[in-house]
């Protein structure tokens, strides 16, 4: 399929900023993926739009704060983002700044006596780096909460990201790993998830950039993920098969946690284990464990939206995100969510 069959068009305006001061506020478009019927809703209106007997699958990796802002021995100002830090104890980071940064820069971030040494260059985009400190870089108290490119703040308001910490995050955010939030879950407090009084399982996939990246190949099939860990505990797969054995619907809170599910599962169970994975779902392809999805509204030409066309058709997808433009519903992050039924 080609690529600019996923594009769209989105007035700017739509692009939600910042969150609403609820969670549980936020618009709910639902999907019946059979029949196409759509109808709209408010979040907290999903006690009524479930099934009693649906088990819950969401996401509890936990965003770090990996944006830090960082100076060269020469006074140079640099933005470092962190994307992980590999078995050999390096850094992948992304860096943004005024001037190059060489390979053996040093940068330093924070009132320690350390620094990040920049190694030789692997690829346009991607920077290593190695800690030189004799303790590790305190994220904690140098980071910020990384925020999505197209969220714009005035320096005022990215100095204070606080608030960020707390709104960019799920409630059930347990596992440090990721730099970006499984969004879908955003939209949960802890008493809309008392109100369904369903029963949940949780996994683990640590979200990284490269699930936001367009897919910038003409077809489709052509695009390559990039690999994110993930982690199924012993209770949760036991609850996951259990159900699906059973018969219930099975309902995916996020991308993230479908492709967890669609990834582990193996010849009618789900084993508990971690792993990496680099799935990239688009159609046709038959979902083999998710019934359901709770899904933000998401960019043209990702894979995000790929798999969402994936799960409920192409043109039933782009025919609501029309429905959805048209009612001035908020989009990507900090948006509003759907329903796929």
């Amino acid at each position: 399929m080609r690529a600019n069959l996923f594009d769209y068009d989105l007035p700017r305006a739509l692009i939600a900023q910042r969150p609403l001061p609820e969670r549980a506020a936020s618009r709910l478009l639902q999907v019946d993926r059979t029949t196409g019927e759509r109808t709209h809703h408010v979040f907290r209106d999903l006690p009524n739009l479930l099934r009693a007997d649906d088990l819950l699958v969401v996401n509890n990796s936990k965003v770090i704060p990996v944006l830090l802002q960082g100076r060269r021995a020469t006074g140079g100002r640099v933005e470092v983002l962190l994307l992980g830090r590999r078995a050999d104890g390096t850094w992948k980071a992304m860096l943004k700044s005024n001037g190059k940064v060489r390979h053996d820069d040093q940068i330093a971030v924070g009132p320690a006596d350390g620094f990040f040494r920049v190694l030789p260059r692997r690829d346009d985009k991607i920077r290593y780096l190695r800690w030189t400190g004799d303790t590790e870089p305190d994220l904690d108290r140098w980071g910020t909460t990384p925020l999505p490119p197209y969220i714009k703040r005035s320096s005022e308001e990215r100095a204070g990201r606080g608030a960020d910490r707390r709104r960019y995050q799920t409630v059930f955010a347990t596992q440090e790993g990721s730099v970006a939030a499984p969004t879908a879950g955003l939209h949960f407090t802890r008493q809309l998830l008392r109100e369904l009084g369903l029963e949940v399982a949780q996994v683990t996939l640590h979200v990284g950039l490269g699930t936001f990246a367009p897919i910038e190949c003409e077809q489709i099939e052509d695009h390559r993920m990039h690999t994110e860990q993930y982690l199924i505990t012993p209770d949760d797969s036991g609850a996951i098969t259990t159900a699906k054995r059973a018969g219930r619907r099975i309902v995916a809170v996020g991308t993230t946690s479908a492709r967890v599910l669609e990834t582990a599962w193996s010849k009618e169970a789900l084993p508990p284990g971690s792993g990496e994975t680099d799935i990239f779902i688009h159609p046709p392809y038959e979902f083999k464990v998710v019934d359901a999805m709770i899904t933000n509204f998401h960019l043209p030409r990702t894979s995000l939206l790929v798999m969402i066309a994936a799960f409920a058709g192409r043109e039933r997808v782009l025919e609501a995100y029309a429905d959805a433009i048209a009612k001035c519903y908020r989009f990507f992050s900090f948006g509003d969510a759907m329903l796929i039924t």
